[in-house]
């Protein structure tokens, strides 16, 4: 099995957010893999996988960072794959490292989710990996019409909850 995915973060500190977006292509059965990297402290590997992660089977990035979180951007102007940015909340609410990842150069694009937003990569990820694959379509469509459940069971709960003065 080879990876489609490659979940890249700064620090192992950072595995509490990036978590969420491996969970999600586990549950739906989508090979990935899990690594740090660091723009400021191992350049040389983040060149290395950069460079290397098409020819190793790699479609998607999600490349999260916190701070001052260049390694999204850095991962970006390495390869042409499609990276997807999580600004990871570990300074300043978050704020400096999405608008770090934010803010990038023409040219270097990097799809930015929330902050803390790993699953929203994860699904960003397999929606871009869906437009490829029949598989990973249907699965995608699944989940979606799942979250529309939810939905309807939480206003049908909500619905129960008794008020002096709702109608």
């Amino acid at each position: 099995m080879k990876p489609l995915v490659s979940i890249i973060m700064g620090s192992t500190s950072d595995l509490s957010v990036m978590e969420k977006a491996a969970n999600f292509l586990n549950d739906l059965e989508i090979p990935f893999e899990l690594n740090a990297l660091s723009a400021h402290r191992t350049p040389e590997q983040v060149e290395v996988f950069a460079k290397g992660a098409y020819d190793r089977g790699i479609r998607v990035i999600i490349a999260g960072a916190g701070m001052a979180a260049h390694l999204p951007g850095v991962i970006a102007a390495m390869t042409p794959l499609p990276v997807i940015g999580v600004p990871i909340k570990a300074s300043l609410d978050g704020m400096d490292s999405l608008l770090a990842i934010v803010q990038m150069p023409p040219g270097i694009p990097v799809a930015t989710v929330g902050i803390n937003g790993a699953l929203n990569a994860g699904i960003l990820a397999t929606q871009i990996l869906a437009t490829d694959n029949e598989k990973i379509f249907a699965k995608t469509v699944e989940y979606k019409e799942n979250l529309k459940g939810k939905i309807v069971k939480a206003n049908e709960e909500l619905s129960k909850i008794e008020y002096k003065f709702k109608v």
